[in-house]
């Protein structure tokens, strides 16, 4: 996962999204849906219930793992694609946003996932579009001390487009598209991904693959 070069930059990380079918399964004993199935139910826009927290790679003075606070808008289209848009706070309530990350790209379907009946195992891979848009001034200054190299000076409310490109803030090497390793899970109207690890690993193999739920999103 991301690994941000200061301590005022919270670790920028994906999280798992998910989505929940027009008639999921909500009853004990209900037969799991197979992957065409989820694809079809899918489809559409799904959002965080409230601001929620992860462990992130950042660490405090005392070796504890920095929360990280976000909330999500998940879009799943046609020709397996999405789109994700993250928004990072520096406080558990959301109120004071530090950036906005968007991504685009498409979903691989991997197989099944024995975390829960119907989960699978599914690769985020960002080939289209990676925008970031500072929303506090303290965020933009930090992006100008550490991703100045190639990029236009960074200001609050301005994207600019890190995709295909070097950006140590996050991790990414140019000519790179970042993916994750994850999981979608379909239930009682519910879309679920894989949950952070507990030691701030990120996705970025297939043995961390995620092995729980993450909290779920809502269709909007």
């Amino acid at each position: 996962m991301w690994k941000i070069a200061s301590s005022l930059l919270i670790p920028l990380a994906l999280a798992a999204c998910g989505t929940a079918p027009r008639h999921t399964p909500t009853t004990p004993g209900a037969s799991a849906m197979n992957v065409e199935q989820i694809q079809q139910a899918l489809v559409g826009q799904w959002s965080s219930l409230a601001t929620e927290v992860r462990p992130s790679a950042a660490r405090n003075a005392d070796g504890t793992l920095k929360p990280f606070y976000l909330k999500r808008d998940f879009s799943y289209l046609a020709g397996d694609r999405f789109e994700l848009a993250i928004v990072n706070s520096a406080d558990a309530y959301g109120k004071v946003p530090l950036a906005r990350i968007v991504i685009r790209g498409h979903v691989f379907w991997r197989g099944e996932h024995p975390v829960a009946p119907g989960a699978q195992k599914v690769d985020f891979v960002a080939d289209e579009a990676y925008e970031v848009t500072p929303l506090l001034q303290g965020f933009a200054d930090v992006l100008n001390q550490v991703a100045n190299q190639g990029y236009a000076r960074w200001e609050v409310g301005t994207a600019q487009s890190i995709f295909g490109k070097s950006f140590a803030p996050f991790g990414l090497v140019q000519g790179r598209n970042f993916m994750e390793f994850d999981l979608v899970h379909l239930s009682n109207g519910l879309l679920f991904w894989g949950a952070r690890h507990v030691d701030g690993r990120g996705f970025d193999t297939e043995a961390n693959r995620p092995t729980n739920l993450q909290i779920p999103l809502a269709r909007k």
